[in-house]
């Protein structure tokens, strides 16, 4: 999946360039990333009750990576920016969550799309996709009372070294 060159499949995480349209060959890689971190799930959570109910060692080492995967390939629109660091889509923005192998999931848009008013909606249904897939999910409220998830690998899914 990642090369380490800049190259390959890179899952939209919401501050990058627009991510192009749901074309054939976009929807055929995030289809593969996503069924190979099932596959790895089922490969190393052997232990569990069910294998794909649980973040893989991988993603707790990997969480903005894992999380990204999980909601564009659920169908959900990942925010954009263009060169000079203008917000020019709406959609979730993932960051390094504020605990060790966390994830932020924002919601944001350009000024006046009305990216603020459909957060609490849009979040819920990024919560929906992360919780249905294992992940630890809570719901913050920030700066200018702006909504926040903070998703997070189970206590039991997390490295010695994740804290």
């Amino acid at each position: 999946m990642e090369t380490g060159h800049g190259t390959g499949f890179e899952p939209a995480t919401g501050d990058g360039p627009q991510a192009p349209g749901r074309d054939g060959k976009r929807c055929a890689s995030v289809r593969t990333a996503f069924e190979g971190m099932l596959q790895i799930r089922r490969l190393t959570n052997t232990g569990c009750a069910d294998p794909q109910a649980v973040p893989a060692q991988w993603e707790t080492h990997r969480p903005v990576r894992a999380v990204a995967i999980a909601l564009e390939a659920s169908g959900l629109a990942a925010s954009a920016v263009d060169g000079s660091g203008v917000r020019t889509a709406s959609g979730y923005r993932l960051q390094q969550g504020e605990a060790p192998g966390g994830v932020r999931v924002e919601w944001l848009g350009p000024p006046g799309s009305g990216a603020a008013h459909a957060e609490e909606a849009e979040l819920a249904r990024c919560a929906a996709v992360l919780r249905e897939l294992g992940w630890t999910v809570l719901l913050y409220r920030g700066a200018r009372r702006r909504r926040f998830l903070e998703v997070e690998p189970p206590a039991g899914a997390r490295g010695p070294d994740d804290g």
